[in-house]
């Protein structure tokens, strides 16, 4: 097999500043970091350094991914040497058993972990992980919300706990989680729109009105969300129809569907080549238009 080194002639320092670089943006791109990692351990492990174990970590959660129980369990076996007694370790020890699908013999690793160490958190969502992989989403949910008491600022658990709620169909407590992330996070466009996706599927004059609203805001935050365009298109739609909205706020939400209909049209008009000018706030292929036509246009929206 060709080394790394080889074929993209690159040095052992670059490859370990690429391995560094896929760590702290959370890439998931199992194949490469076993590629590099591999090669980084077996001939230039001397070099690394301290850094030397968490690139064992790395590519051993790398290689869980691919199947590659070798690799797994000579870099579980370096970290067990070094680092004897070690909850993280021990943590990696139970995320072999999960691939195994030996379930209980993870749960019996992370609630020794746990007894030791009640705030180890990465344990106890560990173990709300196999409650979902075991499909027991009841017990998932009792665990993250019991989780959620301790640790409220957690983001993370409350989008979790958000699309429990959404795979049981409680899209009242799907949206209350949903409400905590944007409280505390209110520039992720992410958030409003899948807060008006709930409040879309819930139905009801009220909540489309809330959920074109949130589509919005979503499109104000991201003007080139394609899926929130839709949602507002779709939104407006089925308030425009509804028969108990009054003839004002159909003809108000007739004129958004249109203009977030004629926004998609030309969205996807971009991908054919045009001459002319390209307005860069609605990505629109045109004749120039106010930079601030569709900021004004979503601000109003937004506040209907």
């Amino acid at each position: 097999m060709s080394k790394v080194t080889d074929l993209f002639d690159v040095t052992w320092e670059e490859m370990r500043d690429k391995m560094k670089t896929w760590r702290e943006e959370n890439y998931r791109n199992s194949e490469q970091i076993l590629e590099v990692g591999e090669e980084l351990l077996s001939e230039h492990s001397s070099k690394l350094g301290d850094d030397i174990w968490i690139i064992h970590e790395q590519v051993m959660i790398a290689a869980l991914d691919c199947g590659r129980d070798d690799l797994v369990m000579s870099s579980l076996q370096e970290l067990r040497r070094q680092f004897p007694g070690s909850h993280r370790v021990k943590k990696l020890t139970g995320l072999r058993f999960e691939a195994m699908e030996r379930y209980d013999d993870a749960l019996q690793i992370y609630d020794r972990i746990l007894q030791e160490d009640p705030t180890n958190t990465a344990a106890r969502k560990r173990k709300i992980a196999i409650r979902k992989a075991q499909g027991r989403n009841a017990e998932a949910i009792r665990e993250l919300n019991e989780y959620l008491e301790q640790f409220v600022g957690d983001q993370e658990a409350w989008h979790e706990l958000a699309e429990l709620y959404i795979n049981e169909l409680d899209y009242a407590k799907a949206a209350f989680c949903l409400e905590e992330l944007i409280l505390t996070n209110p520039h992720n466009h992410f958030y409003y729109q899948q807060f008006a996706e709930v409040k879309y599927t819930q139905g009801g004059l009220e909540n489309l009105e809330l959920s074109r609203k949130y589509f919005s805001q979503a499109l104000k935050l991201n003007n080139q969300s394609m899926r929130a365009l839709f949602g507002l298109y779709i939104s407006s739609i089925h308030i425009a129809s509804n028969p108990k909205a009054s003839a004002k706020i159909k003809k108000d939400n007739v004129k958004y569907a249109t203009w977030a209909a004629n926004q998609i049209k030309r969205a996807y008009q971009i991908s054919v080549p045009q001459q002319g000018h390209i307005c860069q706030c609605c990505f629109l292929a045109g004749p120039p238009c106010s930079p601030h036509d569709s900021r004004a246009f979503l601000l109003s929206l937004a506040a209907a």
